[in-house]
């Protein structure tokens, strides 16, 4: 019956109208949970792109939106944006549910931030409105006068992951419509049908055709194409380090504005005085919400050799009380404790696996998962039939003492497994979480409130955590350094990634150089 219950749409939104791809061709999106084809998704091409841009640059220079909007008017479509997506929440969350495998509680905690989001940066848009011509001292005495004026950035290429599908284009469509830019939006060919949904929702809205388009596709298809594309102003990609290099050329082709979120290999770090009960239940967070399939995932743990005992023995009683299954069966959407679903594709799957297999290969110690368990995770799935023979689940698995060295301990796994060392010295033990190629993010747990802020200040990251793990605030910058990107989305900070700030200075005095 969870079909009745939602509606989704598989062709682009182009022009303020779900059109069919030029080329005609189309991909599967299927339940990670069960492998059940959901639907047949427009392969958008660069053809479709071509008339995506195109599309976008007439409401660029239209009387009705871009250059000649408004703070006031933008505000106004995102609060309204914010309430269509508040009806529809239920079902934009059973959607993400069913095409991404995440479960529905999850989908429901992404659909909050979404309506957060807009009510955000509506009133951002609405203070930017209130610095448009502000007067700058420029040290002439009155001869000239220096104003600046905020405008978007223009034509915005926005592609997104399949993590979290509906938020991450909220994250990008959303400051991209209070700064008054024109988008096209490429989201994972992998769980493509929430924001293709977007379409109807900004029309809902009352967002003028050609501010928004939506183009799936498969990433060398659409993807390339739209990183390609001489006519965008501006890129923003969150996904893998792999991926970010490819856009980065395209970027420099041009060259055009870029920002990139991309991957982690995020440290927590627990000393010996920290709350053992809150570590251990921020430690599930870290590594289990999204199945581990998270940019920020702290899967390196460092505990203090004094705790370390006590720690794991906690640890293990709720790693054995974590209910794995399909999302949307009956017993794992009323379960009030630690869920998984599935993860979201077989390559990802196989991916994990074989960092498993290269774990049981160094001879590493399984402390939970690969062959460990007393009990195989195809017992553990609660589902039907078909999720039991067919899911793509996998274990919660944790490993001890990890080497350094190990490519476990240093390349981004993507899923529900956890690398744990022991320390003694608080020197050594930011050192080692500092030695990656990565700085997303980074957590420290102690009741020295002192030593957290320390260990903050000299964790090189761009989001630290003290005494708790993974919240993410739509009013608070998010962003990583080194591998993890740069750039930073959310917050005021998010809202001048889409905008520009032009000068404007007048002669008042009839001064004249007189040099030629």
């Amino acid at each position: 019956n969870i079909n009745t219950q939602m509606s989704y749409q598989t062709n682009l939104f182009i022009d303020g109208s779900y059109v069919a791809p030029i080329l005609g061709g189309t991909f599967p999106t299927s339940n990670p949970a069960n492998g059940e084809l959901i639907a047949n998704v427009a392969n958008g091409t660069a053809e479709d792109i071509d008339l995506a841009i195109k599309a976008a640059k007439r409401c660029l220079y239209s009387e009705e939106w871009g250059y000649a909007s408004t703070g006031k008017q933008r505000a106004a479509i995102l609060r309204k944006l914010g309430e269509v997506i508040t009806s529809r929440k239920d079902e934009i969350a059973l959607l993400d549910s069913l095409d991404m495998g995440k479960p529905v509680r999850e989908a429901l905690a992404d659909l909050g931030d979404a309506i957060s989001a807009c009510d955000h940066f509506a009133s951002l848009a609405e203070e930017q409105d209130l610095k448009q011509h502000e007067n700058i001292e420029n040290g002439t005495g009155g001869d000239f006068t220096t104003t600046i004026v905020i405008e978007p950035v223009g034509i915005v290429g926005a592609i997104t992951p399949w993590n979290y599908p509906f938020l991450m284009g909220i994250w990008k469509v959303v400051p991209a419509i209070a700064a008054g830019c024109c988008t096209i939006l490429k989201p994972s060919e992998l769980a493509p049908l929430s924001c293709l949904l977007l379409g109807e929702l900004v029309t809902a809205a009352g967002l003028p055709k050609g501010a928004l388009q939506v183009v799936s596709g498969l990433g060398s298809d659409a993807g390339a194409a739209l990183s390609n594309h001489p006519e965008v102003d501006k890129l923003s990609f969150t996904g893998s380090v792999p991926t970010a290099r490819r856009i980065m050329l395209a970027a420099a082709s041009g060259p055009r504005a870029l920002s990139l979120e991309l991957g982690g290999k995020s440290p927590l770090i627990v000393f010996d005085d920290a709350d053992i009960p809150s570590a251990v239940d921020w430690i599930m967070v870290g590594i289990l919400w999204g199945s581990g399939q998270v940019c920020s995932a702290t899967s390196r743990v460092l505990v203090h050799q004094a705790i370390r005992e006590p720690l794991l023995k906690q640890l293990n009683s709720r790693l054995e009380a974590v209910r794995i299954g399909d999302s949307l069966d009956a017993d794992i959407m009323n379960h009030q404790g630690p869920t998984m679903g599935p993860v979201v594709s077989k390559g990802q799957f196989d991916r994990i696996h074989t960092y498993i297999q290269l774990a049981k290969d160094e001879g590493l110690t399984f402390f939970s998962g690969g062959d460990s368990d007393a009990v195989p995770v195809k017992e553990r799935v609660t589902g039907s039939e078909a999720a039991k023979e067919k899911g793509l689940f996998i274990a919660p698995t944790v490993l001890l003492d990890v080497p350094t060295s190990s490519r476990l301990w240093r390349e981004e796994i993507f899923g529900p497994v956890l690398c744990i060392r022991e320390f003694v010295d608080e020197l050594d033990v930011v050192a080692v979480a500092n030695d990656s190629e990565y700085g997303l993010a980074g957590a420290v747990f102690s009741a020295d409130l002192e030593r957290c802020e320390r260990v903050a200040r000299k964790l090189r990251v761009g989001i630290v955590w003290k005494n708790c793990c993974q919240p993410a605030f739509i009013q608070a910058p998010w962003g990583g350094v080194k591998k993890s990107g740069f750039g930073r989305e959310l917050g005021r900070w998010g809202l001048e990634e889409f905008s520009v700030v032009k000068q404007v200075t007048a002669c008042q005095s009839g001064f004249q150089w007189g040099l030629f």
